[in-house]
């Protein structure tokens, strides 16, 4: 399907690089819903780019009830059904490696909420719009993972660990989905320069990463937009189950 033709559901979509996602969506002519939790004020802001073609609609992607709502609205606002989900949403989280949790001190708590919002979230997101989907003949998932699996240049227990699930069910997904014609990815990003979430990073970190890449710099959100983009492209119509790492070249598999 060309991306003029999809209907996109961007979780976490008002704010940081779910932000990105959702205008490079739009700069490709496809319908964007825009969607969001707490961040009304960007969702509306980004929706606003394109106002035939985008709409910002709520929904906590914990809640089932929530996205069925959502996505029932979406089809209703931009006249077809999702065919496009990418799952950006994060619980709130802060990359600050001095105030991270160590291996002594993490909470299951706090894993299990990473693990709700990362792996529930796309589950509700991929259930709730499988039958938009079958009805179209072919669909596109994308989740948001982390380069962190492969090399946790800071051990981030809780959110490395939700995000190696997320990669399993991205798997799984792309398996079960396939003959079906629905088509799941990963894009793994690494430390973007600058998003909500890495705000709190010190600058000394971004140095000592980019200087570990080939490319000598950090990744900049909207670079790692334009690869879920291209994921969901007609052009990467032969390829589910992988996982793309965004990094730099930080990490090579």
């Amino acid at each position: 399907m060309e991306l003029s033709e999809q209907v996109v559901l961007v979780s976490g979509g008002g704010r940081g690089l779910g932000s990105y996602v959702a205008r490079a969506f739009l700069r490709e002519g496809a319908r964007v819903v825009v969607g969001y939790r707490r961040s009304e004020a960007g969702a509306r802001e980004v929706a606003a780019l394109a106002p035939d073609r985008a709409v910002a609609l709520p929904a906590d992607v914990t809640s089932r009830a929530q996205v069925r709502d959502q996505v029932r609205r979406a089809a209703e606002a931009l006249g077809g059904p999702v065919t496009t989900v990418v799952s950006n949403a994060l619980p709130d989280y802060s990359f600050n490696g001095d105030g991270r949790a160590r291996a002594d001190s993490v909470r299951w708590a706090d894993l299990a909420a990473q693990v709700e919002g990362a792996v529930r979230g796309t589950l509700h997101c991929v259930q709730e719009c499988l039958p938009g989907m079958r009805a179209a003949g072919e669909g596109v998932v994308v989740t948001i993972g982390s380069n962190l699996v492969h090399h946790p240049v800071v051990p981030y227990h809780d959110y490395t660990a939700a995000k190696a699930a997320l990669l399993g069910l991205t798997r799984t997904l792309a398996a079960d989905l396939g003959p079906e014609g629905v088509r799941v990815n990963m894009v793994a990003g690494g430390l973007l320069r600058t998003t909500d979430a890495s705000a709190a990073t010190p600058p000394e970190v971004f140095d000592a990463i980019a200087a570990q890449t080939p490319l000598r710099r950090v990744v900049a959100p909207e670079e790692l937009a334009d690869a879920v983009v291209a994921l969901a492209s007609p052009w990467c119509r032969a390829v589910t189950g992988q996982e793309l790492v965004v990094d730099g070249g930080l990490v090579m598999r």
